[in-house]
């Protein structure tokens, strides 16, 4: 049986765009943190058994947590340079477009694009981002790596909700209209 499973971007910016402060500083999500709140994070995640990232944030995090993301989940690690597979996560050198249209023709889960902008920008070129999850850190940052590219087409979004949180995260989530 051929099911068709959503590829959803689930992801933390400020008010400007900015998802990594210039050298991936990622220090400004600390103005939203919380005892005991997750932003649905969790309850996200439990939807999810595969998750495809970009090289650089898998780096980025695997540095930071001191080992792989996500080792419970089939993890496709999106990358120009083949690296062996560590557990369930695979360094995928082919095509995007193939891999994600592999993934949906299998039974399964929601399918998490868990960074960075690059991986997401191509996705929303190719028509393979199905749903956007943005949560809004109350901040400006100016400079650094911006969500989404500037020369995106132009792109519509169908608000599926939105909800406000006290540390002054806004949470967006959005449907990806095919046109």
């Amino acid at each position: 049986m051929i099911t068709s499973r959503k590829v959803i971007l689930y992801i933390a910016t400020s008010l400007d765009g900015v998802i990594a402060q210039p050298g991936d500083d990622l220090s400004f999500l600390n103005l939203v943190q919380k005892e005991g709140e997750d932003y649905g994070y969790a309850a996200f995640t439990s939807t999810v058994d595969t998750v495809i990232m970009g090289r650089k944030t898998f780096d980025w995090v695997f540095q930071a947590i001191n080992g792989v993301p996500h080792p419970d989940k089939d993890t496709y690690i999106i990358t120009q340079t083949p690296r062996p597979d560590m557990g369930r996560t695979q360094f995928y050198t082919g095509d995007l477009t193939e891999l994600v249209l592999s993934l949906r023709a299998q039974p399964g889960g929601t399918i998490y694009c868990d960074g960075g902008a690059q991986l997401a920008n191509a996705l929303l070129r190719a028509g393979l981002l199905d749903e956007c999850i943005i949560s809004v850190v109350p901040v400006l940052l100016g400079a650094g790596t911006r969500l989404f590219a500037d020369d995106l087409a132009q792109q519509k979004l169908h608000l599926l909700g939105s909800r406000s949180f006290d540390m002054g995260l806004v949470q967006l989530h959005y449907a990806v209209v095919r046109v």
